[in-house]
């Protein structure tokens, strides 16, 4: 008897079944090595990993590895092509209107206080807009300067030039100063720059070098005041809603202490950081740094104001007032620049 039990026992223990482990593929649009993925999606993805107990392991595919384009990345998490991304709503115009209010110049102070801003105004405004998906996190860079060969000291200097911009409210900015908006990914920008498609583009600090703007452009302009950026934009972490759905409670858990308001402000700080390594770049090539000084800071800002207006009037619903919203998203963001 002996003899038959001993088999038996050790074959049912053969046939357990392995810890369980869900692989998650990771699709974004940049370079493994720039900050978006360096120094957020793999620490980020390693410590959920570590959290998990292995039972929650990723995959990263970057700059397109999956195919498509990085506009068509907000389709591919929600149609289960890939299961989280990294990208910017604003590359999809009109089809996250909420979210873009906090695009709108002379919102943005600094990354940290509008990261953590932004969970505040995503539990007000944003949840029904990102219904398709599990938002993972929802922040900020820390605000787009203008990379261009020509020196700029005035508002009159925008006049005629042609500047690229990630989203609408950098367009908001550009043609309030009389500049003409060119939209595009940051994935084409060398080639729109060699072949003076554009004359300069927004970004902040930390991206440049990825692409080596830096060689290709030598002045870096800010704005002077409490507000020395021009706008911002809203990145996007998601996940594919069924595939986080499915997920058993212990991982959910550790995925949920790891989004929102659990990494906001970490992640805000991170882009703060990552900008010294941009500033160190154009320092190193020779490049001038601008900025212009706060009277004509001030002159834009009654000349931009007409286009905030219009934009928010196109970006308001049914249900949903957008003047309201960017109200309220300025005192969210000056109770957080405030603990700074």
């Amino acid at each position: 008897m002996k003899k038959l039990i001993a088999p038996l026992v050790a074959a049912v223990f053969c046939s357990a079944p392995a810890l369980a482990q869900e692989t998650f593929k990771i699709h974004h649009f940049v370079p493994p090595k720039a900050p978006p993925s360096a120094r957020f999606l793999i620490p980020w993805s390693d410590k959920v990993e570590k959290e998990s107990g292995g039972k929650l392991k990723f995959q990263l595919f970057p700059a397109m590895q999956l195919g498509g384009t990085p506009p068509q990345l907000v389709d591919q998490i929600r149609d289960g092509v890939a299961d989280v991304t990294f990208t910017l709503p604003g590359y999809t115009a009109d089809r996250f209107p909420r979210t873009e209010v906090f695009e709108v110049p002379f919102l943005h102070t600094h990354a940290e206080a509008t990261a953590q801003a932004l969970q505040d105004y995503y539990d007000k405004y944003l949840q029904e807009e990102y219904k398709d998906y599990h938002v993972v996190l929802l922040f900020t860079h820390d605000g787009a300067a203008v990379h261009i060969n020509k020196p700029l000291n005035s508002m009159d200097d925008f006049k005629g030039l042609k500047i690229r911009t990630a989203n609408r409210g950098g367009g908001v900015f550009l043609r309030g100063v009389g500049a003409t908006p060119v939209g595009s990914p940051v994935t084409e920008l060398q080639q729109m720059l060699s072949k003076g498609v554009i004359d300069g583009v927004l970004l902040p600090y930390e991206i440049v070098p990825a692409y080596k703007l830096h060689e290709m452009v030598k002045n870096h302009v800010t704005l002077a005041g409490p507000q020395p950026r021009i706008g911002t934009s809203v990145f996007a972490v998601l996940m594919n809603k069924k595939r986080y759905d499915a997920l058993p409670a212990d991982v959910k858990k550790v995925v949920d202490a790891n989004s929102k308001r659990g990494i906001a402000a970490w992640a805000g700080k991170t882009w703060e950081e990552v900008e010294q390594g941009g500033l160190k770049a154009h320092e190193a090539a020779g490049n001038k740094h601008q900025t212009i000084p706060a009277s004509e800071v001030e002159k834009m800002r009654k000349a931009v104001q007409p286009e905030i207006d219009k934009f928010l009037a196109e970006l308001s619903r049914p249900g949903f007032d957008a003047k309201r919203a960017y109200a309220d998203a300025q005192q969210m963001v000056a109770k957080y620049s405030k603990k700074k």
